[in-house]
């Protein structure tokens, strides 16, 4: 887990210096924006520790791209890209701790207000306290040092001054290690904030006189192929981390060389799955519910699906979101009989025990059904471009319906089908 956050974390990290030395981008006006909150943590479980108000303090550095000439920011009408670093306080030091976040982030006006805007960001957090079975068994918000950290945030204008924008702001936030140890129940929280836009007063770089360039409505074909190595955990008696091996297909279309939308299908095989099958555990063994899974434990063990990808393209960088449909996953039966059952249903389950396990009702059908995948790539040649041949490598958490399933490292490669290259814009 360790490894993997930290690859993500030299991974986005990256995205400061990306945006900045990539030709027209130095145009981009630079502001730092101090921000204070507080809010409310939703309890992660029963007996969850006492704890006040959460607080947070975070700086943020960050590129306006409202003067930024490129493609990718006149379609998404200037949006601001940026990094945050923060401290969260969840009210209650000796059982919860702090986290350190580090969040990359992009901010869109929206409503066509000047004032109103939408952020979105997803980084890594470190934590000072976590869940321990002696010294602190009721906090099983966090397993791990490290999570993911998830924020949507809305902020508005109160007022401006020469050089400082005055701003108020409401939104969620979310900590989660990705399923690679349990428990991982994570933290959820709403906050309020205030904040101040703190901007350059004078960008020498850039011609206020120039006029912003007209792009021409555009749309290619491409075909996309990725594999990945994902980890995850199956259950408290199984908690140690085994791999996910997944490799996908995808066909689609950009617009405008910014939005990207794509139908595919993966394949994935969980060793978790696999070696609870071979290893003849309890719900395997002969005359048990899932017996017939040993008769061909990799199939068994395998997961097929189909879906639909949707991107946002920022030269070197890509945000992503993706929507599965499950068309084979057998021993996710497996998985939620255990882990929706007792809170701790034992690695040896006897036949005809009082033992609870998970019930096979509509919550367990969608989620068989529906998966669902968030992600950030790196384009090895920014897509300004639009290269004919482009190389990525991407992070992200997979999940069954919103429930993580696993945290993903990928490699792919993506073939443009362009007729005319467009000729890039000169550095």
């Amino acid at each position: 887990m360790k490894k993997t956050l930290l690859t993500t974390f030299l991974l986005i990290s990256s995205y400061l210096f990306a945006q900045q030395v990539d030709g027209d981008d130095a145009r981009s006006s630079f502001v730092i924006s101090p921000e204070i909150l507080l809010g409310i943590t939703a309890d992660a479980n029963s007996y969850f520790p006492d704890h006040g108000l959460q607080s947070q303090g975070i700086l943020s550095f960050g590129w306006e791209h409202d003067k930024n000439p490129q493609e990718w920011a006149q379609r998404l009408k200037g949006p601001r890209t940026g990094i945050s670093v923060g401290y969260t306080d969840f009210g209650n030091t000796k059982n919860l701790g702090g986290a350190i976040s580090v969040l990359p982030f992009i901010e869109f006006n929206i409503f066509r207000s000047k004032r109103l805007t939408l952020l979105v960001g997803t980084g890594a957090s470190y934590f000072t306290e976590k869940y321990d079975p002696i010294t602190n068994p009721n906090n099983e918000a966090v397993t791990t040092d490290f999570t993911w950290s998830f924020k949507l945030f809305s902020h508005y204008k109160i007022f401006t001054t020469q050089n400082i924008d005055w701003r108020t702001g409401i939104g969620y936030s979310h900590h989660s290690n990705g399923h690679t140890r349990l428990p991982n129940q994570g933290f959820n929280s709403f906050l309020l904030s205030v904040s101040a836009d703190i901007k350059n007063s004078i960008n020498p770089t850039f011609n206020s006189e120039e006029k912003s360039p007209d792009f021409s409505t555009s749309r290619y074909s491409y075909l996309a192929l990725r594999s990945g190595y994902g980890l995850q955990v199956l259950a408290k008696p199984f908690n140690d981390k085994k791999g996910v091996y997944i490799v996908s297909a995808e066909y689609g279309k950009v617009f405008n060389n910014t939005y990207k939308v794509g139908i595919g299908a993966y394949y994935r095989f969980y060793r978790h799955y696999y070696e609870y099958i071979t290893n003849d555990e309890s719900l395997v063994q002969d005359g048990r519910e899932f017996d017939s899974f040993k008769e061909h434990p990799s199939w068994s063990a395998s997961n097929l699906g189909v879906f639909i990808n949707g991107e946002v393209l920022l030269n070197h960088f890509g945000v992503n979101l993706q929507i599965g449909f499950n068309i084979h996953k057998p021993a996710y039966n497996i998985d939620w009989r255990i882990n929706q059952g007792w809170d701790v249903v034992p690695r040896e389950i006897p036949e005809n025990s009082a033992i609870v396990l998970g019930d096979f009702g509509t919550k367990f059908k969608l989620k068989k059904l529906i998966s669902s995948r968030l992600g950030l790539k790196y384009y090895l040649i920014g897509t300004r471009k639009a290269p004919k041949h482009n190389v990525f490598f991407g992070a992200s958490i997979n999940s069954n319906l919103g429930q993580a399933d696993f945290t993903e490292l990928s490699l792919g490669y993506v073939h443009s089908f362009i007729k005319k290259i467009k000729k890039p814009l000169s550095n």
